[in-house]
């Protein structure tokens, strides 16, 4: 199974809330499934951003997920969603680099960011889902900090974000543990 496969089947099965059908048709029709996660970190190939999604959705699973404490709802809508600010992000462009081998210039793909909608990262997240469901408050928490303090000017805010929503915490760990030690060697790997 692919990892789009993947993706609208963990979807299909545990988000049901209103407005999820409209969103999952809206991903579809956007690069989200092709696109890569970053431009030269984690997954910066082909497919790297739905990949991305599935690999934070299976870590938080896997490691934070408590029986009759959680909600495997809200789990997916948080891993598999968190991202969605980068669908229609990225573009392929190509740039000269010399081949050591001819000391010739040669075009090579590349991705950089075409940023349409400079609303921030996690916000702009918590806004495209909310076009189409409802979220709660602990999911909207999770998805706007999951870069923890890497997306916080004022350096305390997500930290009472965490202390009040341990969703938000949770997200956070599996976003950082796929990016940093599940998804090594993906990085600076264009495929085009």
């Amino acid at each position: 199974m692919n990892a789009k496969d993947e993706f609208v089947k963990i979807y299909t099965e545990n988000i049901h809330r209103q407005g999820s059908q409209e969103l999952l048709n809206w991903l579809l029709n956007t690069d989200f499934f092709t696109a890569p996660a970053s431009t030269k970190f984690h997954c910066a190939c082909e497919n790297g951003l739905v990949m991305h999604s599935v690999n934070v959705f299976n870590t938080m699973v896997e490691k934070h997920f408590e029986e009759g404490v959680d909600d495997i709802e809200s789990f997916a809508i948080s891993a598999l969603l968190h991202d969605i600010c980068k669908a229609e992000f990225y573009k392929v462009s190509t740039r000269n680099v010399k081949n050591d081998a001819t000391g010739q210039w040669e075009k090579q793909p590349y991705y950089s960011v075409e940023d349409k909608f400079p609303f921030g990262h996690g916000e702009k997240s918590v806004f495209l889902i909310e076009r189409f469901m409802r979220l709660k408050l602990d999911e909207a928490m999770a998805i706007r900090w999951h870069m923890g303090s890497f997306d916080d000017a004022q350096g305390y805010t997500v930290s009472q974000a965490y202390d009040k929503y341990p969703l938000a915490v949770k997200l956070h760990l599996a976003d950082m543990e796929s990016t940093y030690l599940r998804e090594k060697g993906t990085s600076a790997v264009n495929n085009k």
